[in-house]
């Protein structure tokens, strides 16, 4: 556990250093304002003619949608918040010859006081300067690593627990959404400097790990309750902690300190220094984790337990140990993945760990149930496959493509990767 400790430790700390329309009926040229009261608008011209058919895309909060200008060359799209959205225009829709000459394609967009913001773009004559496939494959590659490396950081908690408990705990979302909530708390509400608020939120993290299985799941698992009820209450139990976290934290978006730096160019790819960092803590923690598993003897009584808990009590295991331990140390990791989706997206809100659940789902099924490596490696498929399917599918699509390799794979390989037969029914 110590070896842990200092992982996560030393990941808060290398975080730290980088550290007035109301809607009416929807016409072509609009979308979203129908359901919503905000309003992102824009009027598309070039030398005073407006551009029919040009693509805009708004993306931000866990919200995302497009729309095309109409004759007048106006587009609209409701919003469910006030918030920062960024907007983009696809350059490919514009005519030949016309390119956006200041301001850039995309643009970020922020509220004021009012319910309407809007969003110009400034056109011009020229070549239109496009990005190659292969920049744009090696770009969205190393974003879908980085993405695959957190959710491997949730997918590793949860599969262990499975692992020694055979429960599927769907509160693992909000065991995610806590850690990203606390650095919130302390960070920005409280002013703590965001390296301790980080280490605070894991900590805490691991606590409600603690907590959940001493006042929940131990005592259901000694009144010996069927692992059907233990999933169903754990849906409940999602929901109650979710709906609990909206009733403080409100349904918008907060941004943690560091959020929104300017992307660094390296080659085709774009990153952020939060993006390098993320990249590195996952990949130091998940060393870690390794290390703890197979060289510790707390790892190798925790294999021992998941692969075969009778067997493991029979040779003098503490399995209600060791499962305290692997929920201590699954709601650390989940805590220290919620900071790093919340810089990801980027944002904090009361929902975010249910908006990638079934994609830890998906890693821990393809990878193999209970098998922390396996879930390694589903994780890493999925985050890559989620963002290169972007370059063929459209942008809506790219969480159903990675649940459609998830079937595929099932289907040849029920039991995962690198799980065991024996695991399947």
């Amino acid at each position: 556990m110590l070896v842990i400790f200092l992982g996560l430790l030393f990941a808060a700390l290398t975080m730290s250093t980088f550290a007035t329309l109301s809607a009416g009926p929807a016409h072509a040229d609009e979308v979203g304002t129908d359901e919503y009261d905000f309003v992102l608008s824009g009027n598309v011209q070039f030398n005073q003619e407006p551009l029919e058919g040009v693509l805009i895309t708004v993306e931000g909060s866990g919200y995302e949608a497009s729309v095309k200008t109409g004759v007048d060359g106006k587009w609209k799209v409701g919003v469910p918040e006030k918030a920062t959205y960024t907007v983009s225009l696809d350059e490919d829709t514009l005519p030949e010859g016309v390119i956006v000459a200041k301001g850039g394609s995309t643009t970020e967009a922020e509220f004021g006081l009012t319910k309407v913001k809007a969003v110009n773009f400034f056109l011009g004559e020229g070549v239109r300067t496009t990005v190659s496939f292969f920049d744009q494959f090696v770009n969205r590659f190393v974003n879908g690593l980085n993405f695959g490396l957190l959710l491997a950081l949730a997918a590793i908690g949860l599969s262990l627990i499975f692992g020694t408990t055979g429960l599927s705990n769907f509160a693992h979302a909000e065991m995610i959404t806590f850690g990203a909530l606390m650095t919130l708390l302390f960070s920005v509400t409280l002013g703590v400097p965001i390296w301790l608020a980080i280490i605070v939120a894991i900590v805490l993290s691991a606590g409600l790990g603690w907590s959940l299985d001493a006042a929940i799941w131990k005592p259901l698992r000694r009144k010996g309750v069927g692992l059907i009820p233990l999933m169903i209450v754990s849906i409940g139990l999602s929901l109650a902690l979710r709906y609990l976290f909206q009733i403080f934290v409100g349904g918008g978006t907060s941004q943690l300190p560091g959020s929104g730096l300017a992307d660094m160019q390296l080659g085709p790819i774009r990153l952020s220094a939060i993006d390098l960092a993320s990249m590195g803590v996952s990949i130091v923690v998940l060393l870690a984790v390794s290390y703890f598993l197979l060289r510790t003897r707390i790892g190798k009584a925790t294999r021992a337990v998941s692969d075969n808990p009778s067997l493991a009590s029979a040779s003098g295991i503490d399995v209600d140990g060791v499962i305290r331990i692997v929920w201590v140390l699954g709601g650390g990791l989940a805590g220290l993945s919620g900071v790093l989706w919340a810089y990801f997206r980027p944002g904090v809100s009361w929902d975010m760990g249910f908006q990638i659940l079934l994609l830890v789902f998906a890693a821990v099924t393809l990878g193999g149930l209970g098998t922390a490596f396996g879930a390694l490696i589903g994780s890493i498929i999925v985050g890559l496959f989620v963002e290169l399917s972007t370059l063929w599918l459209p942008s809506d699509l790219k969480y159903v493509g990675a649940l459609v390799v998830l079937i595929l794979v099932l289907l040849l390989r029920p039991q995962g990767i690198l799980g065991r037969k024996e695991r399947i029914g």
